[in-house]
């Protein structure tokens, strides 16, 4: 079953803050308040939890407005989101937003296909974390950022085009996204609204759990969890999590293959 309310809350920041405590490889949360016209939504932001889940964050900053017409064109507060390409809606896996390119999701598939060969695992395990392609590439795009900071070689963007996952240790994920909120003068937060009150869960991939696992039965296509934050000169950057007990690699159903 999908998720039922699925959506996006849009306003601007009113308030960020973490969990008073953080022990690490435990449950921790930053805390996201956004203003809204009919008032303020929060959203609790999974960052860190056991080790026998991890979790892992990613953020995609070469976005612009244009990019995000649709979304930009509905007024402040929460939309329902019909689990679709066109409405709007996020996929980790299928958005073309948030894809890798060419020889990067290659790279991708062949790592993961190598790992589960030489490391079999039980389903449920932590395995789906940052692997060998987002190290590698981690380097690269270091490259790629340097590149195009030349100016004048944007045709190299869709060759160099690739954002990593990276292991979240809980505050190195928030330390990343908390600028971009600061800056922001819209902030759409990607979910499922809460069935009282104002706020929005499950902010994060919303697929690929594993078979036996309370969320298999939630898994599904065309609606995943983030943070995107728009910045007044008109650039776009998307905040990702993902437990890593979660495949990016699900079929149509969002099940894991």
């Amino acid at each position: 079953m999908a998720l039922p309310n699925y959506g996006v809350a849009i306003g601007s920041l009113h308030d960020f803050s973490r969990d008073p405590t953080h022990d690490f490889g435990q449950w921790y949360h930053g805390h996201l308040f956004l203003q809204t016209p009919v008032g303020v939504y929060r959203a609790a932001l999974d960052v860190d939890a056991p080790g026998s889940v991890g979790v892992s964050y990613r953020l995609v900053d070469d976005l612009t407005g244009a990019d995000i017409t649709g979304l930009r064109n509905r007024p402040d507060g929460f939309h329902h989101l019909v689990s679709s390409p066109s409405s709007g809606a996020l996929d980790y896996v299928r958005s073309p937003l948030l894809r890798n390119r060419l020889w990067f999701e290659w790279l991708t598939a062949a790592s993961a296909r190598l790992h589960h060969t030489l490391a079999p695992h039980p389903p449920g395990s932590p395995m789906f974390g940052p692997d060998l392609s987002d190290t590698l590439a981690a380097n690269v795009t270091k490259l790629r950022r340097r590149i195009l900071g030349l100016g004048g070689l944007d045709h190299f963007r869709p060759y160099l085009r690739f954002f990593p996952w990276i292991a979240s240790n809980g505050d190195n994920a928030l330390d990343v996204l908390l600028p971009h909120l600061e800056a922001a003068a819209r902030i759409y937060v990607f979910g499922q609204a809460f069935t009282n009150g104002l706020g929005v869960h499950d902010v994060h991939l919303n697929q690929g759990d594993p078979v036996g696992s309370q969320w298999y039965p939630s898994n599904g296509p065309w609606q995943d969890g983030a943070v995107m934050c728009e910045r007044p000169g008109g650039q776009v950057v998307v905040w990702q999590i993902k437990f890593n007990t979660q495949s990016l690699h699900t079929d149509a159903s969002g099940h894991p293959i």
